[in-house]
């Protein structure tokens, strides 16, 4: 019966306060509940209180298939998957963050018609993009859903919801206060623009155009840390396993085959644009990346195996002794793009070789790590 009540109390937690903190917040965004004192410390708990808890969720959800801090070039063991934000520029997206917080709680904690026009603007700016910064973080993660991951969805829509009736208020109350000092402008484009603010009364068109001039200096910022004007999208970009993942994982430490095999490391680890991919293949009933060169290099194996037997123990010999050794310093992407290089002599005269003895010698290449092939060497 303990377990009972305890199994009913824990899910009235973790499901029900939720959805009737979210009623609540849509319920105070329409009008229906009056505006109290006590809002703005309620907005400000409800914002830290609620990214510390998913943040929470999210990491035990995550601990037994994720490796938080595992990159895309490096290979993860079998079933886990890699960073959802790349470990060197995740930097980028927590200041952003960290800036949308601050933004709120001046919109927080700040009379509007005592703060000054720039500030509120730079204020409502920095929720906005602290905003888009989460929905882009919650779409990352929903190639690989997980139930858990309804909690940043849940909070997400509350910080939208807290932060729109925040930045409305600001507008309002900006609003009442040239109307009740009955402001006279001598511009005619200020006169304009406080028109349409009077309006509108929820949103103003200068707040926006605030967002570029803090986005220029939130880009300045990235720069001079290290991280680089694109961090931010390198940061969702530079993965694997994700929603807006650019980059193709080496094969998983569990699929890696025994005798271990470098040339598929480089075909997976290195840079694209030096290592060119082409395609995925199959490796003793396994999944691998493979380039140009590491198929020629398996036809060619494959060539001498049928054609020399003896001289191909030997070399399969010297491979193994020194080939699988070799693998396990390849553990960045320039020293795969290195050992790529290396290796590019040795893939032309393997080419020269394949076209002086086989009469198809395009079609072996092809079928190399493939359903095609029966009789599959391990070069």
């Amino acid at each position: 019966m303990d377990y009972f009540l305890s199994g009913i109390l824990l899910t009235l937690f973790f499901f029900g306060l939720p959805a009737i903190l979210t009623v609540y917040n849509i319920r105070r965004f329409t009008g229906d509940l009056p505006e109290t004192k006590d809002d703005a410390v309620i907005d400000m708990l409800i914002m830290g209180l609620g990214f510390y808890f998913c943040s929470i969720v999210v990491s035990v959800a995550n601990y037994s298939k994720v490796s938080n801090s595992l990159d895309w070039f490096s290979p993860a063991y079998e079933g886990y998957l890699h960073a959802f934000l790349h470990t060197e520029y995740k930097f980028s997206v927590n200041i952003l963050i960290f800036a949308g917080f601050i933004g709120f709680l001046l919109l927080c904690t700040k009379n509007p018609q005592e703060t000054p026009p720039l500030i509120s603007a730079m204020a409502v700016s920095l929720v906005g993009i602290g905003c888009t910064v989460g929905l882009f973080i919650i779409i990352q993660l929903m190639a690989n859903f997980n139930i858990f991951y309804i909690y940043p969805v849940v909070y997400w829509i509350n910080a939208v919801i807290i932060s729109a009736k925040r930045i409305r208020r600001q507008i309002i109350s900006h609003v009442n206060y040239v109307n009740e000092k009955q402001t006279v402008y001598r511009n005619r484009i200020a006169f304009r623009l406080a028109e349409i603010m009077s309006k509108i009364s929820t949103m103003t068109k200068f707040c926006f155009l605030m967002i570029i001039p803090v986005a220029v200096i939130l880009e300045i910022i990235f720069i001079l840390i290290g991280q680089g004007a694109d961090g931010v999208i390198k940061a969702f970009t530079e993965t694997a396993d994700w929603t807006f993942s650019q980059q193709i994982p080496p094969p998983s430490i569990e699929k890696t085959y025994p005798d271990g095999h470098y040339l598929c490391t480089v075909a997976s680890g290195g840079h694209r644009k030096v290592v060119k991919p082409l395609r995925y293949g199959k490796r003793c009933g396994h999944i691998i990346i493979v380039n140009r060169q590491l198929l020629t290099a398996n036809a060619f194996e494959d060539l001498i195996a049928e054609k020399a037997p003896k001289f191909h123990r030997a070399v399969r010999t010297f491979y193994n002794k020194y080939g699988y050794p070799l693998s396990k310093h390849i553990t960045t992407k320039l020293r795969a793009d290195i050992v790529y290089i290396v290796m590019k002599p040795l893939e032309w005269i393997f080419l020269i070789v394949l076209y002086l003895f086989d009469s198809h010698p395009e079609n072996r290449i092809a079928v190399q790590y493939s359903d095609y092939k029966k009789g599959e060497t391990k070069s």
